[in-house]
């Protein structure tokens, strides 16, 4: 299996996708675009310093983890094992990259990583004895490995003495902000999350200012996987803030969290632009223009079929601002560059 493919599967474990069956609904409706302005840059924020501690502040360790299940941090964190690339990426942020002995395989396109510390495990069939035998002061795993009780895959590793510290798989801007400073808390680098958080913020109001001048309606699917499994999302999902941040609407945003598409009801919906996030096809944009009757869709018949990076759409990480802009970008280039 490709590495890409790997990667396509991984999210779609990752959000735990509930396929809906397909219904009826109104086409939403979209206006003629109005005259174009001079577009408008947005700027980037300078990089963040990285931070050098190393002791975490008495006052400010935390007690409970993100999925409230009770921790006891050493009092110095020196090395570090990751299990869920969303981690590693917060991790890598926060400026503590080179801590990180051992991560999970879908971390290994996460800058700031040596591949010489890359595992070849996955997420949920991860080696505890090999963690167990590197001896990390902490290991940072996704919440969506917990299953509780004896069984509870974590549970020698905890044994060993290894602080386990689940991070959940949070579906809003607000939760992802919350978790790097939870990071950041756990690793005595508060000033740096809450500098990270600010540099989100910033990037979000600017998109969101230019946003509000923007009178011209239009209507965006946006694809997570292709046919013949076509996987999207409604409200209730950190990607659908993105696409009502930059003016535009989500024609899923009446479903909720993740959701099956046919062909049939994306036909009905008849989106403006389509934005896809697929990377382990060779051409995703071509694949979907060259699909049979998808020429009676406005976004195809217009040439208006996007790709978004897959990292900065899937991981609920600060990096999710790299995705707003290319959003934005791809949604209204009149107004966005």
């Amino acid at each position: 299996m490709s590495v890409k493919r790997s990667i396509i599967i991984f999210i779609t474990t990752l959000v735990a996708v509930v396929v809906l069956a397909a219904c009826g609904g109104d086409n939403p409706s979209s206006n003629d675009p109005t005259p174009s302005p001079s577009p408008t840059a947005v700027a980037t924020p300078a990089p963040t310093p990285a931070p050098t501690p190393d002791e975490i502040p008495a006052d400010t360790r935390p007690t409970t983890d993100r999925d409230g299940f009770a921790i006891d941090l050493p009092e110095q964190i020196n090395t570090i094992a990751v299990i869920g690339p969303s981690n590693a990426e917060i991790l890598v942020g926060l400026g503590f990259g080179e801590r990180i002995i051992v991560a999970d395989m879908f971390s290994f396109d996460v800058d700031g990583l040596s591949p010489d510390v890359i595992a070849t495990f996955g997420i949920t069939d991860f080696d505890a004895e090999y963690i167990v035998n590197l001896m990390p002061d902490v290991l940072f795993v996704t919440g969506m490995v917990r299953q509780g009780g004896t069984d509870d895959p974590m549970t020698p590793i905890a044994a060993a003495g290894i602080t386990v510290i689940y991070m959940p798989m949070s579906a809003s801007i607000a939760e992802i902000m919350e978790d790097i400073r939870f990071v950041a808390a756990v690793m005595g680098a508060d000033a740096v999350g809450e500098a990270i958080v600010a540099d989100m913020q910033a990037a979000i109001d600017a998109i969101a200012a230019i946003a509000a001048t923007i009178t011209t309606t239009r209507t965006v699917y946006f694809e997570i996987s292709p046919a013949p499994w076509m996987f999207s999302f409604g409200y209730g999902t950190f990607l659908n803030e993105l696409i009502e941040i930059t003016g535009a609407t989500n024609i899923f945003a009446d479903q909720h969290d993740w959701i099956g598409v046919s062909e049939e009801y994306l036909l009905e919906r008849n989106p403006d632009v389509i934005l896809t996030s697929t990377d382990w096809l060779d051409d995703p944009i071509g694949e979907i223009l060259g699909r049979p009757g998808f020429d009676a869709i406005t976004a195809v018949a217009d040439g208006r079929v996007h790709f978004i990076d897959t990292a900065a759409s899937s991981r609920p990480t600060q990096n999710i601002v790299r995705a707003l802009r290319e959003i934005a970008a791809a949604v209204f280039p009149e107004y966005f560059q």
